[in-house]
């Protein structure tokens, strides 16, 4: 499922009676959609269900019930849905000291961009990031970036005939080797991936 739709969530009522169920069920679920990337990055690929979980605590959180209102929602978080052909993520950079997290922000410009991933012994596949806003400028890059991983027809072959997948970064400031990520998660990603969209 690459789009949600109204017909996707529930009511404000029937969401206070379903929220405790269906948040540990989101939670439990994103346990196997982080990636650590060293000890101050890290990945959190979204997917229908996740999404769907940002949507219905906004507008829990907002009060929002009127048609206009929720398809705003979605029309925001729709694109952060990969649809059968990509990986999409959220890029966290997590220092807990605020004068730290400043100091590495201004060193890790253009980080966003030095993100990737490689299927087997594919090419390694690097982020497209933020497409909808640029969140970087020239004396820092954002704590936060939304990233795109496009496969190739061949990639996802790969990866549903059980290839490996590695991850990496290659950014002076906050190198990462690449490393073969958990079979939990990759098999989690690989359920992102539709054999359809190899043809």
């Amino acid at each position: 499922m690459s789009h949600l739709t109204r017909a996707d969530l529930w009511s404000l009522e029937q969401y206070a009676e379903e929220r405790p169920r269906f948040r540990s069920q989101v939670l439990e679920h994103k346990k196997k959609r982080q990636l650590a990337l060293g000890e101050h990055a890290r990945l959190y690929f979204e997917d229908a269900l996740t999404i769907k979980y940002q949507i219905q605590e906004m507008l829990r959180i907002e009060k929002v019930f009127e048609a206009a209102g929720i398809n705003e929602e979605l029309d925001a978080y729709n694109p952060l849905i990969p649809d059968g052909h990509n990986w999409k993520a959220t890029f966290m950079i997590e220092y807990s000291d605020p004068a730290e997290r400043a100091r590495r922000l201004a060193e890790m410009i253009g980080i966003e961009d030095k993100v990737w991933l490689q299927v087997g012994n594919g090419e390694r596949v690097y982020a497209i990031a933020d497409e909808d806003l640029d969140r970087s400028n020239e004396v820092k890059t954002s704590s936060v970036h939304f990233m795109r991983f496009e496969l190739t027809p061949d990639m996802i072959t790969a990866a549903k005939q059980g290839e490996p997948i590695q991850a990496g970064i290659d950014h002076p400031a906050y190198p990462v080797g690449a490393f073969e990520i958990d079979s939990v998660i990759r098999d989690s990603l690989t359920a992102d991936l539709e054999s359809s969209a190899v043809h």
